[in-house]
């Protein structure tokens, strides 16, 4: 019994890490919306680079549990689990680099600033940047247990390339 569960598992263990893949990005992304638009913390510039990954993670993973299923090629199911593992490990690198800016380790991108863009509006320019709302990249909005969203958005990005790689390094099918 245990040899056929095994078997079972290698057999559609690349469709399993491709439907968890897609579970847990899914899942962080909703996350990430639950903080914007319930708990009303607004993103800033590097909070919304950090999603990016995800936005071709998501889909991707998908597609790839889809290819898995059906018994695709396997060259075409291991180019799908490197490019998850590419964007992952770019989603933690962004999150490394973002978790280093809010702790002050080095400086953060310029555009971390509240936009001007009606110069023409009625009222004093005074009145107008009075009214802009800054989202800072350097201060961690929310901490638990010492990690900002950054800090677990790096560790959630390696979890996902380390489940990707157990879909790659699946062994080949019998026919």
């Amino acid at each position: 019994m245990t040899a056929t569960l095994s078997k079972l598992l290698d057999r559609d263990r690349p469709a399993a890490a491709a439907l968890t893949v897609f579970a847990v990005a899914t899942a962080t992304l909703l996350g990430a919306w639950y903080f914007q638009y319930v708990l009303k913390l607004p993103p800033c510039p590097l909070c919304l680079e950090e999603r990016l990954p995800y936005h071709v993670v998501v889909p991707l993973a998908l597609l790839l549990a889809i290819a898995a299923l059906v018994r695709a090629p396997r060259q075409l199911v291991s180019v799908g689990f490197l490019a998850i593992i590419v964007a992952a490990l770019c989603g933690a690198a962004l999150g490394a680099y973002h978790s280093g800016v809010e702790w002050h380790w080095w400086a953060g991108p310029t555009d971390c600033s509240g936009p001007v863009t009606d110069f023409t509006a009625k009222g004093p320019l005074i009145d107008q940047l009075r009214s802009i709302h800054v989202v800072r990249c350097d201060e961690a909005a929310w901490r638990f247990l010492g990690l900002s969203l950054a800090g677990y958005n790096v560790l959630v990005s390696l979890a996902l390339a380390a489940i990707a790689a157990f879909g790659l390094l699946a062994p080949k099918r019998s026919a």
